[in-house]
């Protein structure tokens, strides 16, 4: 017990150290979180046309990334394939004006006329579903690990966790700020994004995106995380009991063009 209590000790007081030394006037990012739901007759190369030849371009020429997209893995158990795309902004003002910035790039409207001419007889999708985030302070800016993107074999885990009511919710956005980070770094889940829902189909919730080297380190890393001490700890205060109502998780695999 006394190691348990001194690792659980060591990985807060971890946390704390980097929580001091993030500049005092960080700015919290927003996140769109995009999912293009591909249905029945969905076209997923002309999606994947569109996003790299004329979206990502868009967005790099204007400042705006990393972007991420991806779509489902093999082991990914589904209803309707999913083409999901992650679009970070400096603040919710940012996001409106970004949205400006694009339909004005007449470059973007070029390279974008061949996918916006499928119209209701041949939907490239069947609709977007979007989730706009607010970065959580236990990770306020998007991290993408450095060489990340050089492995090929790299998985990826996007998880929301509904909450029953807002009181809740706010709960588990405490939970996450106040240890339960630094036991998934030590477990080797490593967080991209973490942000609390401002406005989507499953609020209130959180929803975060992890990365993994490969399928089985994702596995593994999850079953040391559910054994670790500091975990077994922080999952028993009484007032974090009961705040995740419903998890979506989804396993992910980068697109070629994806910078994250």
């Amino acid at each position: 017990m006394n190691n348990m209590l001194f690792r659980t000790a060591t990985l807060l007081a971890a946390y704390c150290v980097t929580s001091c030394i993030l500049p005092a006037d960080t700015q919290a990012e927003v996140y769109e979180v995009r999912g293009y739901l591909l249905g029945d007759s969905g076209d997923e190369r002309a999606i994947d046309k569109y996003l790299s030849n004329a979206l990502l371009p868009c967005l790099k020429r204007h400042g705006i990334g990393p972007i991420g997209v991806f779509t489902n893995a093999s082991t990914d158990k589904i209803e309707i394939k999913t083409t999901f795309v992650i679009i970070p902004h400096d603040d919710p003002s940012a996001m409106t004006q970004n949205r400006e910035v694009i339909q004005s790039d007449e470059e973007y409207q070029n390279d974008a006329a061949v996918f916006f001419t499928h119209g209701n007889q041949e939907k490239s999708y069947e609709r977007i579903s979007s989730e706009l985030l607010v970065a959580m302070q236990c990770w306020p800016k998007v991290k993408v690990p450095a060489g990340i993107l050089a492995n090929k074999n790299r998985v990826y885990e996007l998880r929301t966790y509904e909450s029953a009511n807002e009181k809740l919710g706010q709960l588990k956005v405490e939970m996450f700020n106040n240890g339960e980070v630094p036991i998934f770094i030590d477990c080797g889940i490593i967080p991209i994004f973490i942000g609390q829902a401002l406005v989507g189909p499953f609020t209130p919730n959180l929803t975060y995106l992890t990365v993994y080297p490969n399928e089985d380190a994702r596995l593994a890393s999850w079953n040391s995380f559910r054994d670790h001490p500091a975990w077994k700890v922080l999952s028993k205060v009484e007032k974090y009991k009961g705040t995740v109502s419903k998890i979506h998780k989804h396993v992910l695999v980068p697109k070629a063009y994806s910078e994250m």
